[in-house]
């Protein structure tokens, strides 16, 4: 589907590669330009695929489909193998995640790229924006979560914040980057224009006060722990069962709270309105109280043919193997270099019409260095001369 899009891709860690995996899944050919000096943590992030731990899972995941190019950008010669990139093979598309400036520093900012290609596509995706006070600040998810206000009101009365155990600001950043990508593609076939698409995590959270936050904003009141709807403020919520297990009820709606309450039989607890918050305490607790009554798996089969929003929270390998996960393909086998084959979550997007490739997963550093080279005319003599002046860095 994107077939003759060419990005360049300068990110690490989480939220750069997986958009840029997601390009790629959909046809676009992407160069992963990787520093042979700072190495990407992914790539030493267990678990590993191989036994003698030199391929990570998380890097083969974030980096399949990708061609890998090692270069030290600080080194002179770099600069002049990214321009011919841009100039002779058309890499229209360059995605970095480097703190504002940095890029700049390197003669690889937004506006010294423009001057080579002005239809570039630029994409920087950061914690806080390319402008603001907090911009240069250091950070991750837990305080783009923070900063954003969305933790203001995640969690219990007891404990507070809830932690997460998945990078939600780091996804919804990468989603928004692939957004960001695509409508300007769509808008430079329009305008002939070139974009410089700014992504900051921390705005990416913002949204997500659509249902809950708004109060924030239009009335003289503050959202907090265990007051509204999502939060603890209704029956919605996790309920442990007699094995140490949880069953999660997301029924909103007054049809799905009856049919819950009455496989419960506890139908005679609501008789319609609205529940204030000392009954929404007391029948909160007698729902736990008859859930504890019985395993997951009794709760899953009375459960399974009742519209009523309920579902087990399965751990992460009964959620790979479920039904849904399996008839969606959402788990998919990608080819090693070394041989054999990695599973890995599949793109998360649906087509009719196409179907993503998976040609082989993230590979080792450099591997693609001397066909990049020879592909913009220099000569194995020239390779040899650049690698001898350490601008591959360590070769594997």
């Amino acid at each position: 589907m994107l077939k003759g899009l060419k990005v360049l891709d300068f990110s690490y860690l989480l939220p750069g590669p997986l958009a840029t995996v997601m390009l790629a899944d959909m046809g676009a050919d992407v160069l992963k330009v990787e520093s042979p000096v700072k190495i990407d943590i992914v790539r030493l992030t267990p678990p590993f695929v191989d036994k003698n731990s030199t391929v990570s899972y998380l890097h083969a995941y974030l980096n399949r489909n990708k061609r890998s190019l090692s270069l030290d950008l600080k080194k002179p010669t770099a600069l002049t193998i990214i321009h011919k990139l841009i100039i002779e093979q058309g890499f229209d598309v360059i995605v970095e995640q480097f703190r504002p400036g940095v890029m700049a520093k390197l003669g690889l900012g937004y506006e010294d790229l423009k001057k080579i290609r002005p239809d570039i596509i630029y994409c920087s995706i950061t914690g806080y924006g390319q402008s603001g006070p907090f911009k240069n600040r250091a950070g991750h998810d837990i305080n783009y979560l923070s900063l954003s206000g969305v933790m203001g009101y995640s969690g219990n009365k007891k404990t507070g914040p809830a932690l997460m155990g998945v990078q939600v600001a780091d996804v919804t950043g990468s989603h928004a980057a692939v957004i960001g990508i695509l409508s300007a593609i769509i808008d430079r076939r329009n305008s002939g224009k070139g974009r410089h698409v700014d992504i900051s995590m921390t705005d990416c959270m913002f949204p997500f006060h659509a249902v809950t936050g708004l109060k924030g904003l239009y009335e003289d009141k503050e959202p907090c722990f265990g007051t509204d709807i999502l939060n603890g403020g209704s029956l919605y919520g996790f309920y442990e069962t007699s094995d140490g297990r949880y069953l999660s009820f997301g029924g909103i709606e007054p049809q799905f709270l009856a049919a819950f309450l009455k496989e419960l039989g506890l139908d005679g607890l609501i008789t319609g309105g609205i529940m204030t918050e000392s009954e929404v305490e007391e029948i909160r607790k007698k729902v736990a109280d008859e859930i504890r009554k019985e395993p997951l798996a009794c709760w899953k089969e009375r459960f399974e043919k009742i519209d009523a929003c309920v579902e087990p929270v399965l751990t992460v390998s009964e959620a790979f193997s479920n039904p849904h996960a399996k008839e969606r393909g959402l788990i998919v086998d990608v080819p090693q270099n070394s041989g054999g084959k990695c599973p890995q979550p599949a793109l998360s997007v649906k087509f009719s019409g196409f179907e993503a490739q998976y040609k082989w997963a993230g590979c080792e550093l450099g591997r693609d260095n001397e066909s990049v080279l020879e592909s913009l005319g220099f000569s194995k003599k020239d390779i040899k001369e650049l690698r001898a002046l350490g601008l591959f860095g360590i070769e594997t």
